[in-house]
């Protein structure tokens, strides 16, 4: 007998555990440099549920060679913009996009009361009615002086501006997104200039929540950065070994979500080079798939790309490309989308969006800021938009079709990019801020960025449960809620 298993057989042993004959086959099998730290985690886990045995199926669990039949996992990709990008040209291109958006979300708003009044910017310039009108459109301008706010609306038939008096009201119209879509309802002033006195966003109805018929987990992750020397790799592998442990929750994780930033990547930002142990995508990507193969087989893993992946940087992206690595395409348990997707988890709608646009609202909007990423998720909700401001810092092509617009309600929000690990609620909905695997780097030091590394998050799909698990060694690195 190896002398790594006669050690092995001890220690569990002499914490009191008897070893069936059937388990002990399948440890004369075990990689012997593996062998003791199997035998550890087991017996610590079976020490808390007070089961004194270890047996065959402990260890196929354990392994990754059984899977529990009762488990549902089910992944159906119901938004995927990969194979609907047929990006315009120039001012043609640009007209069409927000021509979808306008029309995509004038239908969404058909469905409130208020939409039986709308009319168009052009009839509500020309009627002669002392009577409130409805009117709908994509802000174009919105300026504050003199204690009011002038707010400029555009719909196909053209434009109008309205001045908002009310306090309160002043308030919701100081947090509107450039190029957002609202409804107002407006009214003649004393003027003959048009005064409004309320708006409606598109918003998301209070939502009754999909749940899974078994109880099985899903992992929400983003910005990896592997390739970069801030790159946590012994702690995300430490998770990954935790994903094949005997540890209950463990065991029911049948579903992995990487939000993005998979890679570092090549030439992100100025001397990057200085910052990367891998110089080029195909050995980032390389390394990549070295560590998702060490996912077990029985977990599905849905990758996307963010900012810092290979492939078209501009929103929508498609997915990574097969020509930087086609392995992560041919593995059996990874599938591959673009950014934004929809995927249904044993029936529970996963929206899941890289955040690039979180950099402009924050920037624009007074109150938000990047420590705390789901008010921004909660703002993209109420516009019914993943990015709605163009002409700043996020790319936009200019598609056809908007493929931006929320026009699937999902059951959780999954967000990264912005490397805070954060949760809430709104409307029903779970937003999951999965944070960063990413040690804070030099240039967010300089700009005051303190990310929260190392967090994964875990939902039960069948109760909404959340948990996490902490690989940051730092007592002040917390998940938000």
């Amino acid at each position: 007998m190896k002398k790594e298993l006669t050690f092995a057989l001890n220690y569990a042993l002499n914490k009191g555990f008897q070893i069936h004959p059937d388990a002990f086959k399948i440890l004369e099998n075990v990689d012997v440099k593996k062998l003791e730290k199997i035998i550890k985690e087991i017996v610590r886990e079976k020490t808390k549920q007070k089961l004194f045995q270890i047996n065959q199926d402990d260890l196929e669990t354990y392994l990754g060679i059984k899977e529990d039949p009762t488990l549902k996992s089910e992944i159906i990709v119901l938004f995927d913009p990969t194979t609907k990008i047929t990006t315009g040209e120039g001012v043609d291109g640009y007209n069409a996009l927000f021509s979808s958006r306008f029309n995509k979300l004038k239908k969404i708003i058909l469905d409130r009361p208020e939409a039986r009044k709308l009319k168009s910017i052009a009839f509500v310039k020309t009627a002669k009615t002392e009577d409130d009108m409805y009117v709908c459109g994509l802000i174009t301008t919105r300026n504050t002086e003199r204690n009011i706010t002038k707010l400029v609306l555009e719909d196909p038939s053209g434009s109008f501006e309205g001045i908002v008096f009310d306090d309160e009201l002043q308030k919701t119209v100081g947090s509107l997104l450039t190029d957002q879509f609202v409804m107002v309802r407006v009214g003649l002033g004393k003027n003959s200039g048009f005064v409004i006195k309320d708006l409606i966003l598109p918003d998301i109805p209070d939502q009754h929540i999909n749940k899974s018929e078994t109880e099985v987990y899903a992992v929400f992750l983003s910005d990896l950065h592997i390739g970069s020397k801030y790159f946590m790799e012994e702690e995300f592998m430490e998770f990954v070994s935790w994903l094949s442990s005997p540890d209950p929750v463990a065991r029911k994780i049948r579903f992995v979500l990487i939000g993005g930033d998979v890679v570092d990547g090549v030439g992100i930002y100025p001397n990057q080079e200085k910052e990367l142990v891998c110089l080029t995508i195909e050995e980032q990507l390389k390394k990549a798939e070295s560590l998702i193969d060490k996912i077990p087989k029985n977990v599905k893993v849905i990758i996307m790309p963010g900012n810092h992946d290979p492939g078209r940087r501009a929103l929508p992206q498609p997915a990574i490309p097969k020509k930087y690595n086609s392995s992560l395409w041919e593995m059996e348990n990874v599938v591959m989308v673009g950014n934004p997707a929809v995927v249904s988890l044993n029936g529970v709608k996963v929206m899941m969006f890289h955040g690039q646009s979180i950099d402009d609202i924050v920037k624009t909007t007074p109150g938000l800021s990047y420590n705390k990423p789901t008010n921004v998720m909660k703002h993209l909700l109420r516009a019914r938009h993943l990015s709605p401001i163009y002409g700043r810092q996020t790319p936009i092509a200019p598609e056809m079709e908007d493929l931006l617009v929320i026009e699937n309600i999902p059951d959780i929000f999954h967000v990264g990019h912005v490397h805070r690990a954060e949760l809430d609620m709104y409307k029903g909905i779970l937003l999951v801020n999965s944070g960063s695997w990413q040690r804070q780097t030099p240039f967010q030091a300089s700009v005051g960025m303190t990310p929260n590394p190392g967090i994964a998050i875990m939902v039960n799909l069948k109760t909404f449960q959340v948990f996490h698990q902490n690989y940051n060694s730092n007592s002040e690195n917390i998940l938000q809620n």
